[in-house]
């Protein structure tokens, strides 16, 4: 690209001295750029003002290379028009474009130097697809990608529920042994003789009558607490 920047602004000198020299003609802006895919159709135009229409297409290379094109049959044709502004114009048009018509085409006064800016024309070839694959085909894919999708989604959760599952119940077995452990150290016995005091000192109260003790015995014996 770098050449074909240096390429353009030889060209617009060019031009500009050419104009310098025949004042009465005017170069128009052409169309910078075009891309066009092999095998298709291009056209390109250039336009004059002020101009005879004698005038021919030239094409620049990558080397910078000036080449006259010529008309060949039906693949290449070549015409010239004038507008109703005072215009003079030429076509040029590719029915089927090669690799090799890549480069910057000009339109050139016939016994000058003048030239127009010219237009890049590029010609690419498109990618194949390496694999083709019918709309049923494409659709059954994204159907399995998407249960793919879902599986990774619930798979996890349901490995998390099942592991709160058994952390829940290794808690349950984890308490009901210590409240085994907390009975095992007691004696049954203790507890009887314990609970017997305790019923015993509510049925007779916390204090004693020591008048009816006194007349029923004539002692006074306390219960030690």
């Amino acid at each position: 690209m770098k050449q074909f920047e240096k390429m353009n602004q030889k060209v617009i000198l060019a031009s500009f001295a050419g104009s310098t020299a025949h004042d009465e003609v005017i170069l128009l802006p052409d169309r910078p750029f075009l891309k066009v895919q092999l095998s298709k159709s291009a056209s390109l135009e250039c336009c004059f003002k002020n101009a005879p229409s004698n005038f021919t297409w030239e094409k620049r290379d990558v080397s910078d290379k000036l080449y006259h094109v010529n008309s060949s049959g039906e693949d290449i044709i070549q015409i010239s028009y004038k507008k109703p502004e005072g215009e003079v114009c030429g076509n040029i048009t590719f029915r089927s474009v090669q690799l090799n018509d890549t480069g910057l085409y000009q339109c050139k006064l016939i016994n000058t130097q003048i030239f127009t800016p010219g237009t890049y024309m590029q010609v690419y070839k498109p990618m194949e697809k390496l694999i083709i694959l019918s709309e049923s085909t494409k659709n059954t894919i994204l159907t399995v990608e998407g249960i793919l999708l879902l599986l990774c989604v619930l798979f996890p959760s349901a490995m998390l529920l099942f592991k709160s599952k058994s952390l829940h119940e290794l808690e349950m077995k984890k308490v009901a042994r210590e409240e085994e452990n907390i009975y095992q150290g007691l004696n049954l016995d203790d507890c009887c003789s314990t609970y017997d005091q305790i019923e015993r000192s509510q049925a007779q109260g916390p204090y004693q009558d020591v008048g009816n003790i006194m007349e029923e015995t004539g002692e006074i014996q306390l219960e030690k607490p």
